[in-house]
Parts: C-alpha cells; structure tokens; sequence
C-alpha cells in the first residue's frame, strides 16, 4: 500500500468502480484532463493549475511543483523497479484483459487502456477497483486515451478544480433531507389587511385623494373630510355590533343561569287549596312518581310535576300510592293531591272478588259507567273472541258464557269515561297472565282432567263451595274423587248445588229433589256425569293453589252444616248422611 492509500497500480475507468463516472479524485470531472494527461504522460510538458498553482511537470513522472504530495512521493514511486508488484495484491497479470477490452469499446482499437496519474504513465488494470491490485508495474509507456486528440477541457469557464489524491477522497456531502417540502413551498399566511382590523385607511375610500381637474384645495379638503368621517361612521356601526352581540351573549348566560337556578333551587309551580269540581284520573301499574304527576298535570289536577313529586317525597306514606282510579279534583295543591290519593275515599277502582260470576261484572260495569242495563253483556258475547281469550278456552260445547272463568278477581282502573271492552280485555289479559304462572297442561295430565279448560272449572267449583283455605283443598280432593271411574258411592256425579244455581242464576242453599231430578241442562250435576260445560264463576289465587294441590284423605262429601259458614267432610254415604241430619236441624230452627 502507499501512503494515498492503495495499491501502486493507478484507478480502473468502468462501472464497477462506485466512483465511476466522476474520473476524478474529487468526483468532479467525468474525463481526464487533455492537459494533464499531456504533462503526466507526453514528454513531461508543463501543466497550467487553473487556481494558479502551475507546476512543471517532468518525465517519467517526476512529479510536478504545485502538488506537494506529488513532490513527497513522486521519488518513491520511480526508486520501485518497473513491474514491481505489491506481494500483498499480488494477482494475475491476465487479470486486466475485461478493462483494456471494455476500453477500446469505448474509445477506439487503438486506446491501450490505463489512466495517466502523476509520475506513472500508462499502466493497465486488473479490472477490479474492490481488489486494489494493479495488474503491470509502474512507469510503462503511457497510451493516450484519446487516440492523438486532445481537447482543451480545462481551457473552458466550466473547468473543474484541479484533481487531488486518491487518499484523501472525501465522501460527497450527504444530501439535505428536506422532511417538509410542502410546508417550505407553501405560501406565508397573509395577514388581515381589512381596515377595520388594521385601523388604516380603506383604499377603497381614498381611490380619488388627487384633487379633480379644476377643482382646488378646499373641494382636497372637503373630500379628506367626508372620507373621514364615512371611516369614524364604519368603525362606529362595527363597535356597536360587536357590543349587541356581547350584550346579548351576556343576557342569554343570564336567562339560563337563572333558569338553571330556578329549576335546582326555586320552588317548582303550584295551586293553593284544595281544588274544585271532580275528576277521575287512572293510573296504570308501575307508575312512579313523575309518571304520577305527569298525568296528574295532565288531567289539571296539578300545576307542576316538580311539585307533586316534592309533595309525595315529603309525605311518609307518598311512595305508597298505588294503581287505580282515583276521585280527584281540578287545580289542587300538590300536597292535598297526595293525601286525597293515600285517603281510600278517592279510590274509584273497580274491584271483582274472588268467585263472582261473570253476570255481576257486567251488571256492576253497566252502573259504572252509567250504560244501559244488558249493554256490557252484549258486548261480552259478540267480543269474546278478540279480548284475549287462550285458545284452549274456545269452542266448548254447551258453554253458557265463553268468557266465564275469565274475568279474573282483581282491582281494575275503569274510569267512567272508558269503553266496557276496554275493561273485559284487562280482565282477561290478568286471567291468562295468573294461568300461565301455573303450566296448567302439564298438571291437567297428572291429576287425571282434559286439560287447562277441566283446572279452571274444578277451580271455580272449589271457589264456589268452599269457605275457607282448608276447605278448598278438601274440595278439590272431593271433586278429583268423585270423577274417578272407580267411584261407588255416587258413580261420578258431582252433585253440587251451585252448578244448578249457575243454571238458574241464583245462590239457594236449599234445592228440591225434584228439580235435581228433572233438569236436563248440561250444567246440572245432578243428573249429568262429570264435569259441567265450564266453570261457572271466577275463581282467585287461593282456589286455584287448593285445586293443583288436593288432599289426599279420601274425602269424598261435604255439608255446610251450619247452612252459611261451616262445612264438614265425610268418607262415607253413612257418614254423610249424619252431616245431613246436622244441617237440617241447624236449618229448620
């Protein structure tokens, strides 16, 4: 290695050198100089340093006198033998035959191939610059790459600078990263010249400052002043927009503060006293508070929502209120609409107990809504099929009324101003909502009956005969008894009284023999197996739990042996038949 930092063989000229295309230490000319190929390699002919540093060169690579690296080493490059080769890149010397045939493609048959550098002239290369070997010793006969042509390149005004040694090559400057060019090219905001912002003078204005052919100084001055005051009258109907518009800002923050402050801290709207006129209002199941007093308000009963819930909040009994329909009056205080709703006075609910027939309902609904007598019957007969009914509980024979067992025993909302079907349907949408709770087919086949239809009958027969809880499970086990094939006490004949007084309408204790006997209507028990066509009443909670539930003591007659409250059972037609003598003595005293 030399001290430029490579082997003595001089650079190779093709594409595999990364430098390739500069041909220049510096990177900066892309062919040698003619003159410096002419003072390297052509007789030792002086060379013009374009930065004035000319130097004379001398033969055989003498050095030349600009260059005080040339001067340094040019001696050590001639005391080297000709063909000397650095043992350390030692290589072929046929290594060089791809460069000197890349060369005369490129510059004629008659180019020798090698790079003229200062003090060795014409040496060949071994084609590789990465290898670093040179492939001929220093200080062959030079060839001129030019074939005899020697352009003046430096003699031009885009000379390049004078080349300098392969060892202090320089990288080329890293380029610049420009990571916003968008932003460098992007133009500066202008800024706001309107003169309202500015406080200048609209150009607008002053189009005509020169005074008008003619006309003199003063007409200068009048228009200066007219202009001025066109800008004092801008600038004041822009000071008094921006000042409406804070004022009305400022306003708006203050109606809604207060209106804000109102509803957190002021008293909520209401009525003095106690009201006047009447109203019914209804209230539905689930109804809180609010939803209270929004009907309440509705119905004019209230003024405010805010208030009723401040009234019920502050009542300890105001969470209490329930469903229904309530007698109230018109423009009340909140606090008298909560007490007259907590006083049982008010309620206006229609209310069915447990084992009524479907004919007191329809009466009772006629009075209340002041109907002509008939009218809610009438309506349950052509209806009964769009009020809800289950499907199990259609198309029965011989069934005196469809919705019979169906209008269950409950609290109901009726206002006076509501339609009676309005009031079946609730009903029957209560019933089927209580026999769903009890998967009545599946109990049907476990206690031995036809289905969901047979569960409610025997249900209202228990509801019917019986008198308290205990009586209705040993009800329910006397029915279930009776229907059995088995049964030879009565041959599965109910026997019940109040089937035929579901016929007849009517609630005797004492039935003749004879009718028993000589009724043929399907409802009598009497003469009929079985059970009747339906249930013949409404029956509730209680009666329904005893007629899922029966005892299972072998009960199987009964006797209200006071005649009104008490029943007693028996196993036996002996038995029975001393209850029998129980009753009729209780009865005929």
């Amino acid at each position: 290695m030399t001290e430029y930092g490579r082997s003595p063989g001089s650079e190779p000229w093709h594409p595999g050198d990364p430098l390739y295309g500069d041909q220049g230490w510096e990177g900066q000319q892309q062919y040698p100089d003619p003159q410096q190929a002419s003072q390297y390699g052509h007789g030792g002919q002086g060379y013009e340093d374009p930065y004035g540093q000319g130097g004379q060169g001398t033969q055989g690579g003498q050095g030349y006198e600009g260059d005080p690296y040339q001067q340094q080493h040019a001696q050590q490059y001639e005391q080297q033998p000709q063909g000397y080769v650095d043992p350390q890149y030692q290589q072929p010397a046929q290594a060089h035959q791809y460069q000197q045939s890349y060369e005369q493609q490129q510059y004629g048959a008659e180019y020798q191939g090698g790079y003229d550098t200062p003090g060795h002239l014409g040496q060949q290369y071994d084609g590789s610059w990465e290898s670093g070997q040179a492939a001929m010793a220093y200080g062959s006969p030079p060839a001129d790459p030019y074939g005899g042509q020697n352009p003046d390149l430096y003699g031009t005004p885009e000379a390049y600078p004078p080349p300098q040694p392969p060892g202090h090559r320089q990288n080329p400057p890293e380029p610049v990263i420009d990571w916003a060019p968008e932003e460098e090219s992007r133009p500066e905001p202008e800024e706001e010249k309107h003169p309202f912002f500015t406080g200048e003078d609209d150009p607008d204005d002053d189009y005509d400052d020169e005074p008008a052919p003619g006309r003199g100084s003063r007409g200068g001055d009048r228009d200066r002043r007219s202009k001025a005051k066109k800008r004092n009258g801008k600038n004041g109907v822009a000071c008094l927009v921006v000042a409406l518009v804070l004022a009305g800002g400022v306003g708006g923050v203050g109606y809604f503060g207060y209106q804000f402050w109102q509803g957190q801290f002021g008293e909520a709207p209401d009525y003095a006293g106690g009201g006047t006129g009447e109203i019914q209002v209804e209230i539905p199941r689930g109804a809180l508070g609010y939803d209270i007093g929004n009907i309440l308000k509705k119905a004019g009963v209230v003024k405010s929502v805010d208030a009723f819930v401040a009234a019920q909040s502050q009542n300890p009994k105001g969470r209490t209120i329930q469903a229904g329909v309530y007698t109230l009056k018109k423009e009340m205080s909140a606090d008298s609409a909560v007490a007259l709703m907590l006083n049982p006075a008010s309620q206006a609910n229609f209310v069915i107990p447990e084992g009524k027939r479907n004919t007191w309902v329809y009466d009772t609904l006629d009075k209340r809504l002041d109907l002509k007598p008939g009218t809610t019957k009438e309506i349950a007969r052509a209806k009964a099929d769009s009020l809800g009914l289950p499907d199990w509980a259609k198309n029965h024979k011989d069934v005196k009324d469809p919705l019979e067992g169906f209008l269950f025993p409950a609290s109901y909302p009726v206002a006076k101003n509501s339609k009676p079907e309005d009031a079946l349907r609730k009903m029957v949408s209560r019933a089927n909502q209580e026999y769903g709770k009890l998967d009545l087919d599946a109990k049907a086949q476990e206690l031995g009956v036809k289905g969901p239809w047979e569960l409610v009958t025997v249900a209202s027969l228990v509801q019917a005969e019986g008198k308290t809880h205990d009586d209705f499970r040993k009800m329910s086990e006397v029915v279930y008894n009776r229907l059995q094939p088995d049964n030879r006490e009565t041959y599965q004949l109910l026997q019940f009284d109040s089937t035929l007084n579901y016929l007849k309408g009517q609630s005797e204790i004492k039935i003749s023999e004879k009718e028993t006997r000589t009724n043929t209507d399907p409802y009598n028990t009497y003469k009929h197996k079985g059970l009747p066509p339906g249930p013949i009443g409404n029956p509730g909670n209680e009666a329904l739990a005893a007629m899922l539930s029966p005892t299972s003591d072998g009960w199987i007659y009964f006797v209200a042996t006071d005649g009104m409250n008490k029943t007693e059972f028996a196993k036996t037609h002996a038995d029975f038949l001393k209850l029998k003598d129980k009753f009729n003595a209780s009865t005929n005293q």
